[in-house]
């Protein structure tokens, strides 16, 4: 095989392996009800393969949504947002290695209502924990001040059907989340029945 043909090869093969996950949607079977998701594999190819890869591998069953953030339960110096997160929660076993950030700003994706994104705390840092908005939420796009490095979150799909159910999670009793010195954790966490592709 020439070169050539190999690169047409390896580029076909890339090609099918973004449409195949540009067309991903899953459903969220939660304790609360469900939630169904459509990914942007197209547009955050980084991102949507990391969060399928532990759809398929049952990572996220079992888990939990744990953490809501309204308007009344953060710190006055940052801009407010309203999120619920979920994911493997302190299970760090479970986790694999970091991904590289995709910025809003090359997806041209933004934190709108019911975009789904991944949490980090440094940049390439984002694993397994991932985040829901409520409304749009333009502080978390790049060049968003809710993180101090400016460099936002990776926006990666919105949920198509199932708000009522993420608007009722975010408005659970919450407690003081230690990590956070805010009171952000669930009372009772929202189980994760599992996650799986409907697609």
């Amino acid at each position: 095989m020439t070169i050539r043909n190999l690169k047409i090869l390896v580029l076909s093969f890339i090609i099918f392996s973004f449409a195949h996950v540009q067309a991903q949607k899953v459903r969220i079977y939660t304790s609360a009800g469900n939630i169904e998701v459509e990914l942007y594999g197209d547009k955050a190819p980084v991102t949507t393969s990391n969060f399928l890869q532990y759809v398929k591998d049952g990572v996220y069953n079992g888990g939990s949504f744990y953490r809501a953030v309204r308007p009344n339960n953060q710190r006055k110096d940052q801009p407010h947002i309203e999120v619920i997160q979920g994911g493997t929660d302190a299970d760090s076993l479970k986790r694999r290695g970091p991904i590289e950030l995709e910025r809003t700003s090359l997806t041209g994706l933004k934190h709108e209502d019911g975009t789904i994104s991944m949490a980090r705390s440094t940049p390439n840092s984002a694993t397994s924990e991932f985040f829901i908005c409520i409304n749009a939420q333009p502080s978390l796009d790049f060049g968003g001040t809710r993180n101090p490095d400016g460099q936002g979150f990776a926006a990666f799909g919105k949920v198509t059907k199932g708000m009522k159910i993420v608007k009722k999670i975010q408005q659970e009793k919450t407690t003081l989340y230690p990590a956070l010195g805010l009171n952000q954790r669930l009372i009772k966490s929202v189980k994760i029945n599992k996650i799986e592709i409907i697609n």
